[in-house]
């Protein structure tokens, strides 16, 4: 495996209030399962970005992942492709709205 994913963002924001979430988060979700070497990590940010669209999520977390995408090697030409192939499956409207916050991340291309 060429890095290991380190994830602190669970207890960062929620270690105090929620902190079996914070664990989950940052231990299982981002430790284990983000390292598993079943997949590659672009394929695995692919996956990611395609799954926070099919479910309308447009947030930060969205943004984080499409930056993700980026620092993996999705590149413009790959997102914009890949948005478009899913926008036929989960919906025009999401694709929009994911095109507009993944035009922010690959800005300067």
């Amino acid at each position: 495996m060429s890095e290991k994913i380190v994830q602190t963002a669970g207890r960062k924001s929620l270690g105090e209030f929620a902190p079996e979430f914070a664990h989950f988060n940052d231990d299982v979700l981002f430790g284990e399962n983000w390292n598993n070497e079943d997949i590659d990590l672009k394929t695995r940010c692919i996956i990611t970005v395609v799954a926070l669209m099919s479910s309308g999520i447009t947030d930060s977390s969205l943004t984080y992942h499409l930056e993700n995408a980026k620092a993996h090697g999705v590149t413009r030409a790959e997102i914009a492709a890949i948005v478009t192939h899913a926008a036929f499956y989960v919906g025009w409207p999401k694709a929009w709205a994911v095109f507009n916050m993944a035009k922010g991340v690959w800005s300067e291309e």
